[in-house]
């Protein structure tokens, strides 16, 4: 059942999620910062700027969304920080493939998080598509809850806050010229994926030399 639900959350597009968002307003933000922060794969990088894209229509209020998709992803990684804490990290691991999450990422933020200690959970939190992978290396290590939420809710407040500001001003650029949008929008993807392999490749390589 629970890989049902999983496939399900996978299946959502991005028109799916606009959909969802325009009928259903915060709890919509909420819900799937929920699931973003709990490592399921929900694109913040769509529900974020969707979010400020509705603010600057009136749709939604900015202050109401930022709200709700902060309140969301404390939700979701207290959520994974807390399987991580009282269950057996073989177990978590034996499971991560229901929710389409790679145990070699797992496992090499695990590893980041013990070489370079509590503020990984920050710096991840910067980071597009593994955001919320970091929570199980801090169940895993039973981190101090009151430093895993201040870290990390500094970082999702900024992710955030970049993100809703991009689909704010987005709204301005549609009414002035689409083709410029399309090329900013374009370009934003290039660098969160760009940012997400370099990112990666420096975390892996970390890991390698710290095991010679």
């Amino acid at each position: 059942m629970i890989e049902q639900l999983a496939l399900g959350i996978i299946g959502l597009t991005s028109d799916a999620i606009t959909a969802f968002m325009g009928q259903y307003g915060y709890v919509a933000v909420f819900v799937l910062m929920a699931l973003e922060a709990a490592s399921l794969p929900i694109p913040s990088e769509v529900v974020l700027p969707l979010a400020g894209y509705l603010g600057a229509t009136g749709e939604l209020g900015i202050i109401g969304s930022f709200i709700a998709a902060i309140a969301g992803s404390i939700l979701g990684m207290t959520a994974d920080y807390y399987i991580a804490y009282f269950i057996e990290k073989d177990v978590v691991y034996k499971h991560l493939h229901w929710f389409h999450i790679k145990r070699e990422n797992v496992e090499a933020f695990d590893a980041w998080f013990n070489d370079n200690g509590r503020f990984t959970v920050f710096i991840s939190r910067l980071l597009p598509v593994v955001r919320g992978l970091i929570n199980f290396p801090a169940g895993f290590a039973k981190m101090r809850l009151r430093d895993f939420y201040i870290y990390s809710i500094a970082g999702a407040a900024i992710w955030t806050a970049l993100l809703m500001g991009l689909g704010y001003y987005a709204h301005g650029l549609i009414d002035q010229n689409v083709y410029y949008l399309t090329i900013a929008l374009a370009v934003f993807a290039i660098a969160l994926y760009a940012l997400y392999k370099y990112v990666m490749k420096k975390i892996l390589l970390e890991i390698k030399r710290n095991k010679k």
